[in-house]
């Protein structure tokens, strides 16, 4: 089995802003569907671990905007795991348009959990070996991401069904949209989202009211937030987020 997959999307006119641009949304739910597919293909997708009692879930994503793409177009999605180690596994992801123009670049760390335990396991002891491609998209050690202190923004959410996804739980992109609703309106309209970087660390369930806070951190024509997501009941950090913009250029 080849250890890169490849997968093209075609931007659906409600997958865009307002400018008639790919949301990075879109784009990390295409990312999502392509590892996905390739899961299926190497035998350790979501619906092979089920029935042993695991499943997979997002530890860590980050990734980088390079360019845009609008409705219509075409773009595609390279991507290949790229570690295996104790109890995570990275995987990368490369994003072009049509014409060859880099759109974007990721790199994920993912964990095996025990549906009973909730916790993680060891992957070499539990999955099938698969190819691997030792080269990264985005260089990055994953360490922690700085937890926010004081908010200048906060929105609440509250979660429907809609959010949730077959590991019954709120989708990893959903936690990125909630993050990014809370960057204050000025920023939004003049730039451009360059970076996005997540850790995910706790799960949040059906009906549960979550808070999403943001500050930013600078000044200047290219801002950067911090993010965090938390439980309203309990408190409880569900993810960490950092966000970097720079301006539009048109």
């Amino acid at each position: 089995m080849e250890p890169i997959y490849e997968k093209t999307f075609q931007i659906r006119s409600y997958e865009v802003d307002m400018a008639g641009r790919v949301r990075p949304t879109a784009l990390l739910n295409y990312l999502q569907e392509a590892a996905g597919d390739h899961a299926r293909l190497l035998g350790v997708a979501v619906r092979d671990l089920i029935p042993r009692g695991l499943t997979w879930v997002l530890s860590r994503m980050h990734l980088r905007l390079l360019g845009t793409a609008h409705s219509r177009e075409g773009l595609r999605v390279r991507t290949w795991p790229s570690s295996r180690e104790g109890r995570f596994s990275c995987r990368e992801f490369e994003v072009t348009a049509a014409d060859g123009r880099p759109v974007a670049l990721a790199s994920a760390s993912f964990a095996v959990l025990d549906l009973a335990t909730r916790r993680p396991v060891v992957i070499g002891e539990r999955l099938p070996s698969y190819p691997l491609l030792p080269r990264r998209a985005v260089e990055d050690e994953f360490a922690t991401l700085p937890r926010l202190a004081e908010a200048e923004t906060e929105l609440s959410f509250r979660v429907g069904w809609g959010e949730l996804d077959i590991n019954r739980h709120v989708n990893n992109v959903v936690y990125a949209a909630w993050a990014l609703e809370t960057v204050p309106a000025e920023v939004a309209e003049r730039c451009l989202l360059a970076g996005l970087e997540i850790a995910y660390r706790a799960e949040a369930l059906y009906g549960e009211e979550v808070v999403a806070r943001c500050r930013q951190e600078n000044s200047g024509e290219s801002p950067v937030f911090i993010h965090q997501i938390v439980r309203a009941g309990d408190g409880v950090e569900l993810t960490r987020l950092v966000s970097r913009w720079r301006v539009d250029a048109g």
